[in-house]
């Protein structure tokens, strides 16, 4: 479509009319899956009952045909576009609600398109913008180019650019295996578990087939689950990609629901890059990324904040290092030298003192943890809210402290535990320092580069 079907501060649009079918097609499917149990019932009892099986069609029918009416009326009564300054959204028949999104907040455009959505060539726009918390903004549905073209234009505006203007290319930096996203997912210790308990069942089935009886039957729902939650990623991780361009990081993925989202380089707070243990002889790791919360923003499960946490779900180490190093430029991993905390912080933590690192430099704050599941976090200078020093009544015995470094956003913090009580106050000031330092160098909205005039290389403090 080209880019004069989206013209700017024009009339009103409808969504495309078929946008209905796409929208309750999960009611009709969840009105269909208790409706055939319930008619089956009143099918048995109807010789008893005279007109039972008669009522219950039509109540499910009525049910049904309200719901594709109470569709149709929604999609009469929305309506969109895109304004000079806003992008504006009206819709509600009892009810009217009018959005208007600012072009200037917008943060992030993506692109989601259901498996029906897909089959009929449609799909959704959703805009988040700055200030909404969890809410956003929702085209659903329009054509697949439309919505392409709608994408570009609004991101375009929201940079200050021409409304023509179109969207920058994207160059591709990782694409995951299908096969190895299996074996990864089946190697991860909650699903790994489960299935050796299984194969356990079974030999003592052939040993002894009454006490593995037993056992099977008790291992078979902790099996089933594990096969849901396989399913579930694999479905939502399918042909995962990661790309960047000059608004983020854009992801593709999914295999029933295809999405297309984008990750803006200024929401970034943190990368985590964690290893199970069944991963480690694989060398595979996973990229995690940690975003701005916002505020009053409520956790579900279409919340982008919450979708776009896996960068990248399994890769060799090599490509989850390059990545690291594309998106927070110099960061690594390898813990150099006076990393591990003193030989007397095994008193506090016998089991995971060998996993205890933590080391800081002038751009980036680190700190691993983890027995059964390496994680290393990684946190920009730049992006540090506060610096808290802590001390438990075991650690004050010991001469420890722990030195937590928070962001702005909601999943992980750097927490470098069980430090030398000496070093621990020491690397308070120093981060804090040299995090004003990086504030002061770093522009809102981009990444770090270049290490900031001034300052020395990475410092163990």
């Amino acid at each position: 479509m080209s880019d004069a079907a989206l013209p700017v501060g024009t009339s009103w649009r409808r969504l495309h009319p078929l946008s209905p079918l796409v929208r309750f097609a999960r009611i009709v499917v969840g009105l269909i899956v208790v409706a055939v149990p319930t008619l089956e019932a009143a099918r048995g009892g109807a010789a008893g009952r005279g007109r039972s099986l008669t009522t219950s069609l039509i109540v499910w029918a009525a049910l049904l045909g309200l719901s594709m009416i109470g569709g149709v009326v929604s999609w009469l009564v929305t309506r969109w576009r895109i304004g000079d300054g806003d992008l504006q959204i009206e819709t509600g028949l009892i009810r009217r609600q009018s959005i208007r999104i600012p072009l200037a907040r917008i943060q992030a455009v993506d692109i989601v398109a259901p498996l029906l959505g897909r089959i009929l060539g449609l799909a959704e726009v959703r805009v988040v913008s700055a200030g909404r918390g969890g809410e956003h903004g929702r085209l659903a549905y329009l054509t697949a180019a439309e919505a392409t073209a709608a994408r570009a234009r609004l991101l375009a505006l929201a940079h200050g650019l021409a409304a023509e203007t179109p969207e920058p290319p994207a160059q591709p930096l990782a694409v995951v295996d299908n096969l190895r996203l299996v074996l990864a997912l089946t190697l991860r210790a909650g699903i790994a578990v489960p299935l050796l308990l299984m194969i356990a069942a079974a030999v003592v089935l052939i040993v002894a087939p009454r006490a593995g009886a037993i056992v099977l039957s008790t291992c078979l729902p902790i099996l089933f689950t594990s096969a849901v939650t396989i399913a579930r990623t694999f479905n939502e991780e399918f042909e995962f990609s990661v790309s960047e361009a000059g608004d983020g990081l854009r992801l593709d993925r999914g295999l029933l629901q295809r999405r297309h989202e984008t990750i803006p380089f200024g929401r970034i707070q943190a990368l985590r890059v964690v290893q199970p243990l069944l991963w480690r002889p694989a060398g595979w790791l996973r990229l995690e990324v940690d975003v701005a919360r916002q505020h009053g923003a409520q956790q579900s499960r279409d919340d982008p904040q919450r979708v776009a946490r896996t960068l990248v779900p399994v890769a060799p180490r090599a490509e989850v290092l390059a990545l690291l190093g594309r998106v927070f430029a110099e960061a690594g991993v390898e813990q150099p030298p006076g990393a591990k905390p003193p030989r007397r912080a095994m008193l506090k933590a016998p089991l995971s003192y060998h996993f205890l690192a933590a080391w800081h430099g002038a751009r980036y704050a680190c700190a691993r943890t983890g027995r059964l599941q390496a994680a290393t976090v990684v946190v920009p200078l730049h992006k540090v809210q506060s610096v808290r020093l802590k001390r438990g009544p075991v650690q004050r015995m010991l001469g420890l402290a722990s030195v937590h470094v928070d962001t702005a956003g909601q999943r992980w913090q750097a927490s470098m535990r069980c430090r030398d009580e000496g070093e621990a106050e020491a690397w308070l000031w120093d981060i804090s320092a040299k995090a004003r330092l990086a504030r002061r160098h770093s522009s809102p909205g981009s990444r770090q580069r270049a290490a900031p005039p001034g300052v020395a290389g990475p410092v163990i403090a």
